[in-house]
C-alpha cells in the first residue's frame, strides 16, 4: 500500500490527505514529527519536508502540489483539474495563493505559537507571541474576504470543486482545530467550508486528534 510520511496539523500534508479520500486511494498513513525530522526521510525527500508519498513500487514524491497534481494525472476520476486550460490555469493561481500567502501570513503563525514552539527544543520562549497571532488572526479575515467574494460568484472558488479548494479547506482547517475562524462574520465562506467538511473525504482530518491539543468543540461539527 502507498505510504504517505506526514503530520497531522500541516495544511500541506492535509492538502495531500484531503485529495487522497476523494479519490478514494487508500494509504498508509506514517506519522512524522516534523521538530524531529528523522534522518531516513532524506533519501525520499533531501528537504526533509513533509509530505512526501511512497507509492507501491517505491516511487517517491513529495511537495504537496507535485503529489496532487501527480495523482490528478494517475488518477483522474474524479477530476479536480477542469479541461481548459484557462481555468486550469486559475485552480493553480488560488492554489498557490493559500500555499503561499495564507500560509505566511495566518496558518504557519497560528501552528508554530500555538503548537510547535512547545515541541521545538532551543533558547526561545515556548509561549506563543501574542503579537505574532493577533497579526496573523487580523490577516485572516482579509483572506476570508477573499474566499466570500469568490464564493458569491462562484459554486466552489475556481468554479466546479477543484485542487483550489480541498488547497484553501487545509489551511483553513489547522486554523478551525483551534478555533479561531471567526465563522458567524463570514456566513458565504462558512457555507463554502461547511460543502467541503461534509465530504467523506474531510472524515479522517475531523478525527484528529493531537495529544495534549483537544481541538476546538465545533471543529468536528457539520452543523457548526
Amino acid at each position: 500500500m502507498r505510504r504517505l510520511h506526514n503530520f497531522q496539523l500541516s495544511p500541506f500534508c492535509r492538502k495531500v490527505r484531503l485529495v487522497l479520500g476523494e479519490k478514494k486511494l487508500g494509504f498508509e498513513s506514517i506519522a512524522e514529527r516534523p521538530w524531529e525530522p528523522r534522518a531516513d526521510l532524506l533519501p525520499l525527500d533531501p528537504s526533509g519536508q513533509l509530505p512526501v508519498l511512497v507509492e507501491d513500487n517505491g516511487f517517491a514524491v513529495s511537495d504537496s502540489q507535485a503529489i496532487v497534481e501527480y495523482l490528478e494525472e494517475v488518477h483522474p476520476d474524479p477530476a479536480l483539474l477542469p479541461k481548459r486550460p484557462a481555468e486550469r490555469a486559475e485552480v493553480r493561481r488560488l492554489a498557490a495563493w493559500f500555499d503561499r500567502f495564507f500560509f505566511a501570513e495566518v496558518s504557519s503563525v497560528v501552528v508554530r505559537e500555538k503548537l510547535l514552539k512547545r515541541y521545538r527544543q532551543g533558547g526561545g520562549s515556548p509561549e506563543p507571541n501574542a503579537q505574532a497571532l493577533r497579526a496573523s488572526l487580523e490577516a485572516l479575515r482579509g483572506h476570508l474576504d477573499f474566499v466570500t467574494k469568490l464564493a458569491e460568484q462562484r459554486d466552489f472558488l475556481a468554479g466546479p470543486m477543484s485542487l483550489a479548494d480541498f488547497t484553501a479547506a487545509a489551511h483553513l482547517s489547522c486554523i478551525d482545530y483551534f478555533g479561531d475562524v471567526p465563522w458567524d462574520d463570514y456566513p458565504r465562506a462558512r457555507e463554502w467550508y461547511a460543502r467541503l467538511k461534509s465530504r467523506p473525504c474531510f472524515r479522517p482530518l475531523l478525527a484528529d486528534h493531537l495529544p495534549g491539543f483537544a481541538p476546538a468543540l465545533e471543529y468536528a461539527n457539520l452543523d457548526f
